[in-house]
């Protein structure tokens, strides 16, 4: 049977963890080497981001995090580092919390609600 959309989320969110903006928020101002990584498209990030958030969009992520990619991020060369992944609301930033994992990062979370919730909060956002 075909899957869906909801489908793939639902599986991506049994394998990884999640976390709430504000557990995100604390979690920068504890380790400053936490990096936030935004996987939405280029027109969300311009709308308003996470300051110091690296963007690399979902359909770029594979190829940023390989780490025999030529163009890769350098930002995503170390798999130790403690990432917290979000999009909008929550389900492009589980899949790619889940890819990221099966990539070799062992500290991979995504943010619930996306920064959506962030904004909810009142956390702060940039342009």
């Amino acid at each position: 049977m075909p899957k869906s959309l909801k489908d793939l989320v639902a599986a991506a969110k049994k394998r990884i963890r999640e976390i709430t903006a504000d557990d995100a928020g604390d979690a920068v101002k504890k380790n400053p080497k936490t990096l936030i990584l935004d996987v939405r498209e280029p027109g969300e990030w311009a709308e308003g981001h996470i300051p110091g958030a690296l963007h690399v969009p979902r359909g770029m992520l594979e190829a940023k995090a390989d780490l025999e990619y030529a163009n890769r991020e350098p930002r995503l060369e170390d798999r130790s580092v403690s990432i917290i992944v979000h999009c909008a609301s929550g389900a492009r930033s589980a899949m790619a919390a889940d890819v990221l994992q099966e990539m070799g990062f062992g500290d991979v979370k995504s943010m619930a609600g996306g920064i959506v919730a962030w904004k909810e909060k009142g956390l702060p956002i940039e342009k």
